[in-house]
Formats: structure tokens, sequence, C-alpha cells
């Protein structure tokens, strides 16, 4: 198993070009089996979840070939996609369970293959993260939907002894912690091949929904709001091919962004969604972080400078995590970490997934002080982190020991971090090329080594 063995304690700065979008990129891939035409994505990163989407492509009747990019500097490869086989319509548990987001093919299976059967995806370690509002609004749409052996079968309804079409419908997707992403990325795909009208409502805002939608208009896709709490969606009979480029991922740029307040750096993003990151640069604006963004660029694709606090050091904040376009959830960890050395105190309120505190015990073990009650934290900055070996429990909790890491005294270890290559490409690459000392090791490796010396 992996770890990263980090010296802290350097100043970050450099370039680097923001990779596609990770939670764009996936549900895109999806969306492919609703056409027989080929489908081209480009800036694909190249990542682990990503790699497991092929594999699930493959598996329910898609050639797939990835091209990786040419260089480091590339936003991402190019994957090409073709139907070759629409009959089958299992995504099985041995590959769902691997990645949440393996429900986004539930929507397109179900529209243009008239069933679906999905293993209903396992437990997550930042919190419960239910599919009952993708199950409510496929039924909306005339989906026949029942639960058998932990997987979910979806039917379209009969017309003259075979599968019909869905039908719009008006669904309200709210649910207890605001819109999701996934269910809205679902019922868009299923409504646009459904007969008639659909209007979303309390549909996810976030800009990856607004890329999904962008695409399927390429397609032939009717669609009107995406991007508001409000979409419709006339419905076709068909869509077409398409080549298309994903937007870069906005939470890998929040991280480098981070990661220049925390060391005090001088960071340059090219390929920048800036756009997409407002509520983020607000708030690191107001912890002592300069932006310098050039205006005359696409604001999706901007280029972004960002440089740490300077000798007035970080200042103490308040945030509160909220559906886009507010603070988004997937930055909290990440900003946490930045404010662990502010001079003062800050507040981080948790509205998203409210159990998503599993890295304040690891911050603590490497001197932060962190009080937490319920979906609530108080930071109080210290001087100075100091290394230790930390284990790392997600995706973005693993980031934010990375970037605790890099500004802390000593070595840090960061133990399991395959959670990271979920979503950042060879991060560890990208980070030395900004000057930071972090290395991968693999544990078996070093035993062998270490048994080839005669050393334990």
């Amino acid at each position: 198993m992996d770890r990263f063995d980090i010296r802290g304690g350097t100043r970050l700065a450099g370039r680097l070009t923001v990779k596609g979008s990770k939670n764009a990129a996936l549900p895109l891939l999806a969306a492919a089996l609703l056409t027989d035409g080929p489908v081209v994505l480009r800036d694909v990163p190249d990542l682990a979840d990503i790699r497991g989407m092929f594999k699930l492509l493959t598996e329910l009747g898609c050639k797939v070939d990835y091209t990786p990019a040419e260089s480091a500097d590339a936003a991402g490869g190019v994957v090409r996609i073709q139907v070759t086989d629409p009959t089958i319509s299992h995504a099985r548990y041995e590959i769902v369970r691997t990645m949440r987001a393996s429900i986004c093919t539930l929507g397109p299976m179900l529209a243009k293959r008239g069933s679906a059967r999905i293993s209903l995806p396992g437990g997550c370690a930042i919190g419960e993260r239910p599919v009952d509002l993708h199950l409510r609004g496929l039924s909306a749409l005339g989906a026949d939907i029942t639960l058998d052996s932990g997987d979910i079968t979806a039917r379209t309804p009969k017309a003259n002894g075979k599968a019909g079409r869905l039908r719009g419908a008006r669904i309200f997707l709210g649910g207890p912690f605001g819109s999701t992403v996934l269910g809205t990325a679902n019922v868009m795909c299923a409504a646009v091949l459904a007969e008639g009208t659909t209007v979303i409502e309390c549909a996810a805002c976030e800009p990856e929904i607004v890329d999904l939608a962008d695409m399927l208009t390429k397609m032939g896709a009717n669609i009107a709001g995406a991007g508001s709490p409000r979409v419709t969606i006339q419905g076709v009979a068909r869509l077409n091919g398409v080549d298309h480029r994903v937007i870069p991922d906005r939470i890998e740029a929040g991280t480098y962004m981070c990661a220049a307040l925390m060391t005090n750096g001088d960071i340059t993003l090219d390929n920048c969604p800036a756009d997409a990151l407002m509520a983020h640069i607000d708030r690191l604006q107001h912890a002592g972080a300069k932006f310098t963004v050039d205006e005359q660029m696409d604001p999706m694709r901007t280029l972004c400078r960002v440089q740490g606090a300077g000798t007035r050091g970080i200042q103490p904040i308040e945030v509160t995590t909220q559906p886009h376009p507010g603070f988004p959830t997937d930055l909290q960890a990440q900003l946490l970490a930045s404010l662990t050395l502010a001079d003062g105190n800050s507040v981080i309120t948790e509205r998203i997934f409210t159990e998503r505190f599993l890295h304040v015990a690891e911050l603590t073990r490497m001197g932060a002080s962190i009080f937490r009650q319920g979906p609530t934290v108080i930071v109080s900055g210290v001087r100075r982190l100091v290394g230790a070996p930390v284990m790392a429990s997600d995706l973005r909790a693993s980031a934010c020991l990375v970037l605790a890491g890099l500004a802390a005294e000593g070595t840090t270890i960061v133990n399991r971090v395959y959670h990271l290559d979920r979503g950042y490409e060879r991060m560890e690459d990208r980070l030395r090329s900004l000057g930071a000392q972090i290395e991968r090791v693999n544990d078996k490796e070093e035993v062998g080594v270490a048994a080839a010396q005669g050393v334990g």
C-alpha cells in the first residue's frame, strides 16, 4: 500500500495546469450510453475513479479507448467511446462497490435500453449518501423500480408488450441537505429521451451539471435552465455522437490555492475555473491570500495567480459549506488545514456532510488545536505544525493531510494515499514541480528491499 513521505517547510512556487474535472467527467462518461454514435471526451484526467468507469462501461457493452495526455502540462487525455452491445444492462457489485459514481449509469441505461440493473452503492466514510432521490425522480418519469438482492432494477413502462419510453413529469429533487448532484445528472439523462416535458425543481446548480447539459445539448437534447434550481427538458427521440471538452476541476484548483496560502507560496494556475470558485476565493482572500485573475480570458479556463499572506500571516475566518454557489464541502478539509496556522480562532460549519471531520483527529496529531461540536469545529491557530504519521480516511481528507505535511516542521507520513489517486492525478509529481519535498513509497517494495539487504 502506497504512502507519501513529506519533508515540510518548503515554500511552494511555480505553475500548474488544472486537470479536467473528475466530478464532471464521470457523468459525462455515463451519458455515452444514451447514443449509438461515437462520443469523444477531451481533458479527461487519469484517475482511479475514471479508470473504474472505463471498466464499467466496457462491461456494459462499450468499446473504450483512452489516450493519455502527451505531457504533464496537459489538462488530460482523450477517451473515445462507442456502444457495441446495447443489450447489456447490469452493473455488477464487484465494480460498483469501488466507485459511488457508478450510479450515474442508471438513468442513461434506463432511458436508452429500457431497463437497468445496478448494485446499490456501499457506505461512505464521510457520511450517509442515499440514492432515494435518484429513484424518486426516475419513478416520477414512469420507471418501475424494485430492489432485489442488493440491486436496483428499473424498467420503462410497457408499450405494446415491449419496453416503451419514459414520460416527462414535474419532479422535486430537494433533500434534507439540499439538492443532489448525481441525482440531478441521472434524472436529466433519463429525461432527455422521455416523451414530453420534464421540469426538475431544486436541481443541483453545480458547474458539473452545466457541463453535462452542454454536452447533452450538443448531442441533440433540448435543455433549458441548467445551472439554476429549475431545469426544463423537452424530450427527443434520439441523441447523436459528440466531441466535448471536460471543464477544469474546481476542487483540484481550490486545493492548490490552499497550498499557496498554507506555505506562503506563489502558484500560478492555468486552465483555472475561477468563475466556479468565487466562494472559495472570497474566503481565501479574507484569510490573507492574494489573487490575480486574467479578466480577458474565459472565466472557466482562466489564468489565476495565488500568493500567500506574506508577513501578515493567515487570518482567522468563518466558513459554512453550502450547495453551489456556496462554499463547497469538497474544499472544507483543505481550508481547515490552512486555518490551523491562522492567527486566531476560525469557525467552520459543515452543512452538507455533517460527519465530514475524520481529518480532525489526524491534524491534532500534528499539533493542531481543533474543537468539534456537532457539525461545527473551532480551529485555534497554532504557530507551527509538527510532522507525524497520519492516516487518510477519504479523498479530500487525504489532500488536507498532504497540505498539513507541506507546512509542518519535520517529516509527515501520509498512509493510504490510494484515496488521493481517486481525485488527484500524480499529485506528488505536481507538488514536486512546485518545490515540495514529497515522495511516494510503496510499503511492499520497501519491505522487499529491507529483506534483500538483511534488514529487520
